[in-house]
């Protein structure tokens, strides 16, 4: 008598069925096509001066639209050329540059700082104030259960000190190098101890870029030039501009006492007229295309049209939630922090519409960034829009979420 398997091995390989891949789902158009029509309300309701959208998925771009003016006083339009000062959505790019030194072995996340910036040995942790402690009494300083880590700086648990006086502002920042902000950093106390705590902080960002340079031996901008911009074709994404991409480079506005947009004053770029500081923390100008190559390369693990960026295991640790169960984490409810991506825990409020592990970052005038790996989407809003709330939990971030991921939903 013959087995199953063998019974099995006698039907003809034509009428098994095929296994081929599930297809992503087409598109909902109409959901697409309300993407600029709800940018427009925002533009008409005198709250932005005019917004770049882009939707995509790993396999490409499904929506790309332009609306309102990049320029109001001359009446350009934006297009889809416009550029934008993305502010702080530059800090997860800083990480894929440490990320790109850990895949080469030299450097772990797990570094304690000092090994790489000899300054940052034997810093010291300031010791809590009691509410009864007089005003007058003097600074005690102790050693910190451990030493700051790479990680730490990462995911903004590192509790160094927020800039002195004579480097806290950004034309003073500016005119500095890298290696003096950094050193400035690093001979203050920790605010708290390393690891037990989340609070922003741009100047341990700062300080990774100092870490890219020392451990590559090239400018940091150099540095992610040559390893993540030429690579993907980010060739409008700079931290020192040309004047033809000055001249694409949407005005930033804010609301006037009289409720009316007007340009605001900014010195990430451009002020002094030879800065010496890029910024890692948020020095980047870019534009649509640009961003959309970055979220594909990481929706595909790290590879785009055939170049690695990043093996797959940095990717996956960047953009996992490193900060366990700290409280307060982020700039919305349910957040965590990878390696400078922020990440969304619990989906609530902004980020209801996406799925647990959406990673992304915005910026000080609005800009947005989301990556959704489980729904296979990402979106980019570019604005510039100084004043808001809260960019984060801004109506036009979730409008333009709520409507991409319904118009790809599976």
């Amino acid at each position: 008598m013959l087995s199953f398997r063998s019974l099995l091995l006698l039907v003809p390989f034509a009428l098994l069925p095929a296994l081929t891949p599930a297809q992503p789902a087409v598109p909902n158009t109409d959901k697409l096509k309300a993407i600029p029509l709800a940018m427009e309300k925002f533009v008409a309701s005198g709250d932005l001066s005019g917004a770049v959208t882009v939707v995509g998925r790993k396999d490409g771009v499904v929506a790309f639209d332009a609306v309102g003016q990049r320029d109001i006083e001359a009446k350009a339009p934006m297009t889809k050329d416009t550029l934008f000062r993305i502010a702080s959505m530059t800090k997860p790019i800083t990480a894929i540059g440490i990320m790109i030194l850990a895949d080469e072995g030299k450097l772990s996340p797990d570094d304690d700082v000092a090994k790489h910036l000899p300054e940052f040995t034997g810093q010291m942790l300031l010791a809590p104030r009691l509410k009864e402690t007089p005003a007058d009494a003097p600074v005690v300083l102790k050693k910190p259960a451990r030493p700051v880590k790479l990680r730490d700086l990462m995911t903004h648990t590192s509790g160094v000190a927020n800039y002195p006086k004579g480097v806290d502002d950004v034309y003073a920042k500016r005119n500095r190098t890298l290696a003096e902000t950094t050193l400035a950093t690093a001979l203050q106390p920790l605010r708290t101890e390393p690891g037990t705590q989340w609070s922003y902080s741009n100047p341990g960002i700062d300080v990774l870029g100092r870490v890219i340079e020392v451990v590559s031996g090239e400018t940091y901008e150099n540095f992610l030039k040559k390893r993540v911009f030429d690579p993907l074709g980010m060739k409008d994404t700079a931290f020192y501009p040309t004047k033809e991409q000055l001249a694409r480079l949407a005005v930033t506005y804010f609301k006037d006492r009289n409720d009316k947009m007007a340009p605001s004053t900014n010195v990430l770029i451009g002020l002094p007229a030879n800065p010496k500081h890029p910024i890692p923390a948020g020095g980047l100008i870019s534009s649509g295309d640009d961003l959309a190559n970055l979220y594909r390369m990481m929706l595909n693990k790290g590879t785009l049209n055939g170049k690695r960026i990043l093996s797959e295991k940095a990717v996956a640790e960047m953009t996992k939630n490193q900060t366990g169960d700290l409280a307060n984490v982020g700039f919305v409810p349910g957040g965590g922090f990878g390696y400078g991506w922020a990440v969304v825990r619990e989906p609530k409020g902004v980020t209801a519409m996406l799925s647990a592990g959406t990673y992304g970052h915005g910026g000080a005038f609005g800009t947005q960034g989301w990556i959704d790996p489980a729904q296979d989407v990402f979106v980019v809003l570019l604005i510039q829009r100084s004043g808001l709330q809260n960019g984060d939990a801004s109506p036009m971030r979730e409008k333009l979420q709520e409507l991409a991921v319904g118009a790809l939903k599976k």
